[in-house]
């Protein structure tokens, strides 16, 4: 989710069970993904809402977002356009990045994803993809660490990425605070990719990464492939697990006491190097440091609410209505939620001109008409 670039409409939003908004890519912290111009044919485009031939691009200082302020009115607008999806804020694993997810976390996300410095396909220019971010475990145990800190964990459903291929990484990644594992490269591997690293010039020789239709035809994989695939690492994630004593993964996140790491200390390569604040576990209750509750989003007794049960006319059977009531400041995202309800039901089209009309008087708050631009008319 890139703010409103590129094809986020009413209806793409509410078809979705989650919404993920990429505040940064773990590959390349502190820059914006790119689609080459050659590679947007018509139906990217269509898709997109934009031209073909034309890059997307989006911009460095990800996607309009200067602030928490600001991520948390995105957050609030998507949570009023489709209530019933959860609204994940992706981070990078870099030196602070525990402080950013704890505002994030109170600018109620309901889920984190912290990405780490490997994984991704290597189409990125070198610039971009040496020495940028950091790796995954250490961002993920000071995200973990200082979420439990905080009070807030319990309300985060956590993810780590970034190169995870066996089961013994998610063991890891479970004993140093996730909830979830993002995994990408490994299984576009079991469905053919032979990492080529030509995703960015459109000649993907096994079809996966490209638009060209001669090429598309050589494409192999099957959704077997990927399924087998996660049931080895399942099976490996749980042998790990029973040989650790456990019986439910929920046991063991956050007991970071459990990773072997004498051998590592006592390194000749490690002399100078304090580990002490990675394998670090903040004093909490169980029941505090991994996932367990919903985050608490203010959207039950909001103006929208209102105008759609005044709209249900509209909504039902199309007959028009006009609605008129008053706004005030603490009215933000005015019309989300409305829009969401008319594009579940009547897709992007939308229903004809004037079929529901509402006057307000006063003054409104942020994101004032927030999705019923395009084509709804609302």
């Amino acid at each position: 989710m890139a703010s409103g670039r590129f094809g986020v409409t009413t209806e793409y939003l509410v078809n979705a069970d989650m919404l993920q908004i990429k505040v940064a890519q773990g590959a390349k912290p502190g820059e914006g993904g790119q689609l080459p111009g050659h590679k947007v044919d018509a139906t990217v485009a269509k898709t997109r809402h934009s031209t073909p031939g034309v890059g997307l691009i989006s911009p460095p200082p990800h996607h309009d977002i200067y602030s928490i302020e600001d991520l948390a009115q995105l957050i609030y607008d998507l949570k009023n356009v489709n209530p019933e999806a959860d609204i994940s804020v992706k981070l990078v694993s870099e030196v602070g990045v525990g402080t950013v997810a704890a505002g994030v976390a109170k600018a109620r996300a309901d889920h984190i994803t912290v990405s780490g410095y490997d994984g991704g396909t290597g189409a990125s220019p070198l610039t971009s993809l040496k020495h940028a971010g950091s790796p995954w475990e250490i961002g993920l145990a000071e995200t973990h660490q200082t979420l439990v800190l905080n009070g807030l964990r319990s309300r985060i459903a956590l993810q780590v990425d970034g190169g995870l291929k066996t089961g013994r990484d998610v063991i890891i990644g479970a004993l140093l605070g996730a909830d979830e594992f993002g995994f990408s490269t490994a299984p576009l591997i079991a469905a053919g990719c032979i990492m080529m690293r030509k995703c960015h010039l459109n000649t993907c020789p096994v079809g996966v990464a490209t638009q060209d239709p001669v090429l598309r035809k050589r494409f192999k994989g099957a959704p077997e492939h990927v399924v087998n695939y996660f049931f080895f690492v399942a099976e490996e994630v749980r042998e790990i697990l029973a040989s650790l004593g456990f019986t439910r993964f929920d046991d063991v996140i956050g007991l970071s006491e459990l990773l072997e790491k004498d051998a590592m200390i006592s390194h000749w390569k490690a002399n100078g190097l304090d580990f002490s604040r990675l394998f670090h576990k903040v004093d909490a209750p169980k029941e505090k440091t991994y996932w367990t509750e919903r985050q608490n989003h203010p959207i039950h007794d909001i103006l929208d609410r209102k105008l759609i049960a005044a709209a249900q006319p509209a909504l039902e059977s199309k007959t028009p209505v006009t609605i008129e009531v008053d706004i005030k400041n603490v009215d933000r995202s005015a019309g989300a939620m409305l829009s969401g309800e008319v594009a579940k039901r009547y897709r992007h089209k939308g229903l004809k001109d004037n079929t529901i009309t509402v006057k307000l008087t006063g003054t409104a708050g942020q994101s004032f008409g927030a999705f019923p631009g395009e084509r709804h008319h609302v």
